[in-house]
């Protein structure tokens, strides 16, 4: 690990201009490229005290042992450069937005002699239009099989090609009318041209020509008495519209846009974008990106932007509507509209029916993340990876089959509680979870509440241990406590930790492995050491940690809410004897407010099916407020509730 001040800058070497800087590694390798508009200011930033950077940050400039920089003109030419570094040295640390799939383009090879529509996936080819992507290679084929009776453009390999026009008859498709056959020379390469040319009109959203087109030639048709054709014509109207009925009008129909959306947690995002052409969605892509930066939710904007765009000058649109503008949206700006030869417009939509549209891709980009969350967790391999990973990590002789996680919510020391949840072979076990509610001095504080719920759990471990006997060490499980987990989770840092293991070694219990997760931080705290265990960001046992520290948390702010919610409905009749929750709802439905009730008389409150004298009584008697007396108050803040 490199100390940072061996490799720093002397004073007033560094330009305070704009540019492009590289951190390389001792190997040479570049492990991270950033763009700046004063360099001077960006580095000196890196190599301020190491403890008050970020966690990435700190692991990037220990990493590094070098650092070096070019200035550039303009801001617009830092993020130019600043994309052809990253292209070409691909850093570990930089943000990498991956495809989740490989996504099937509709292409037109208008590079050929004759023009061929395909599916294509991969790198763009020049001299090949594409259209999309698109989620389905099948819905590229219905589409095409419906254009093909009006844009009869070859679909076939070279290799048939070849050999019919070698043997000089055509496939099935030339016999068929679903292809105008130049194999043979039924077309010549300049009207087959021309059929490729219209095709990809269609496809690009000029649609309404050829409709209003085909329809004149059916109605002259008709007028001619050339009935066959006018039916021919009719049906080829039909598949046009089928054709353009698959692609819902979203927008306007003069709308180009590319609609991003993000969803992202503490180590990933996933991207969603919606191409808008024409006013209709004609393709949707999906990314998800491991977040090795330190970065907010402009900064992935304006990678993305870079990486979407850097290699496809041809496919910015006139507007890129993102969830958040990018911190340097005027540079972004100008490299866009420098791609596309015209003004682009970046900006964050506000009402109407784009707003809805954003919503929408932001729902995809939500879904999307959960369900690839779902199939990690999902995966034996990588769980068994993950469970090697924390074995490794923190030196355990085996696997933590059985993890135990505890967090504790409160609100203003009111209403302590704290949640336990069970992972069994890195799957949540539901039915284990349990819920405390924090007496006595744990109230006081998080760490105070930590050794209390730790002491308690791993007491009534021991109390059942030998109730049950035999039976746990056999392995098999006797009551609620009574079986022990491989690891023990703490929700927080250092201080948390070491109340865990005051409470586990005042208890005597040593065979069970303890570590803390920060939250802020993702740093791994183990009991009694100075520094905390980092595990790499794209670690799977990290992100099972996270899973089950985030699993904790949601249970413990569920209890906490159920506890506060009912401290809020409290009310006096709590306290009088031998009215229960049944009784006291008969009377609020009869009397309809605890004003009225008090209002009412012994007698009046004794109608009620359920109550008797001596309870309608001391209803009376509990209402009846005496001079001095306390007023109520609201448990879970403080408040003075009224009668």
């Amino acid at each position: 690990m490199a100390d940072p001040s061996t490799y720093r800058p002397k004073p007033g070497e560094i330009p305070d201009e704009p540019g492009v800087y590289r951190f390389t590694d001792a190997a040479g390798r570049v492990i991270y490229v950033g763009k700046a508009k004063s360099l001077r200011q960006r580095l000196n930033s890196y190599f301020a005290d190491v403890a008050s950077l970020h966690p990435r940050t700190q692991q990037m400039v220990t990493t590094a042992t070098a650092v070096q920089w070019t200035v550039v003109a303009t801001e617009v030419e830092a993020l130019q450069l600043e994309y052809s570094w990253i292209k070409e040295f691909d850093p570990r640390f930089n943000v990498r937005y991956r495809d989740d799939k490989s996504y099937p383009y509709l292409a037109v090879t208008m590079g050929e002699e004759f023009p061929r529509v395909q599916v294509m996936r991969g790198r763009k080819r020049p001299g090949t239009r594409y259209f999309g992507p698109y989620a389905h290679a099948w819905a590229i084929r219905e589409t095409v099989d419906l254009l093909l009776r009006v844009f009869p453009v070859r679909t076939c390999s070279a290799g048939v090609f070849k050999r019919a026009g070698q043997v000089g008859r055509p496939c099935l498709l030339g016999y068929i009318d679903k292809c105008s056959a130049p194999c043979v020379g039924s077309i010549s390469p300049e009207d087959h041209r021309a059929l490729a040319e219209d095709f990809c009109d269609f496809m690009a959203g000029s649609t309404g020509r050829f409709v209003h087109r085909l329809e004149r030639e059916m109605r002259q048709a008709a007028a001619d008495l050339d009935f066959e054709r006018a039916a021919r014509l009719r049906d080829d109207v039909e598949a046009l519209r089928r054709a353009i009925e698959k692609n819902a009008v979203v927008l306007p129909d003069a709308t180009d846009a590319d609609v991003f959306a993000l969803a992202e947690d503490e180590l990933e995002a996933a991207v969603q974008v919606f191409h808008v052409r024409g006013g209709r969605v004609r393709g949707q892509r999906g990314w998800v990106v491991e977040k090795v930066e330190d970065l907010g939710t402009g900064e992935l904007v304006e990678h993305l932007l870079q990486q979407v765009y850097g290699d496809a000058a041809d496919a910015v649109p006139r507007e890129v509507l993102v969830p958040e503008l990018p911190p340097d949206l005027a540079e972004v700006t100008a490299w866009l509209t420098g791609l596309r030869g015209g003004r682009v417009d970046v900006r964050v939509p506000q009402r109407g029916d784009k707003r809805a549209l954003a919503q929408t891709v932001q729902r995809n980009a939500t879904q999307a993340l959960a369900l690839h969350k779902t199939r990690r967790a999902g995966d034996l391999t990588t769980r068994s990876q993950a469970l090697q990973e924390i074995q490794d990590a923190l030196g355990l002789a085996d696997a933590p089959l059985r993890i135990e996680c505890f967090d504790v919510s409160n609100l203003q020391g009111t209403e302590v509680v704290a949640s336990m949840v069970v992972f069994e072979d890195g799957l949540p076990r539901k039915s284990e979870y349990r819920r405390f509610a924090v007496r006595g001095t744990g109230g006081q504080d998080d760490v105070a509440a930590v050794h209390e719920v730790i002491g308690r759990r791993f007491r009534r471990y021991l109390d059942e241990r030998v109730e049950s006997g035999e039976l746990v060490a056999e392995g098999e499980q006797g009551r609620r406590f009574a079986y022990p987990p491989s690891l023990v989770v703490v929700d927080g840092g250092q201080p948390q930790v070491a109340a865990a293991a005051r409470a586990l070694e005042e208890l005597g219990v040593t065979d069970v492995a303890l570590c803390g997760l920060a939250k802020r931080l993702e740093e791994v705290w183990l009991p009694g050491e100075d520094h905390p265990v980092v595990l790499p960001r794209t670690s799977q046992g990290l992100y099972l940690l996270q899973r089950v520290r985030d699993e904790a948390h949601r249970f413990a702010i569920t209890y906490h809410r159920q506890r506060r919610s009912s401290a809020m409905t409290r009310s006096v009749l709590d306290d009088v004897p031998g009215l229960g929750p049944a009784r006291r709802a008969a009377l609020l439905k009869r009397f309809g407010s605890l004003k009225r009730l008090r209002a009412a008389t012994a007698e009046e409150i004794a109608t009620v099916p359920g109550i008797g004298p001596a309870t309608a009584q001391a209803v009376v008697d509990a209402l009846r407020e005496p001079a001095g007396a306390a007023p109520a108050v609201n448990l879970a803040t403080g408040e003075v509730l009224e009668g």
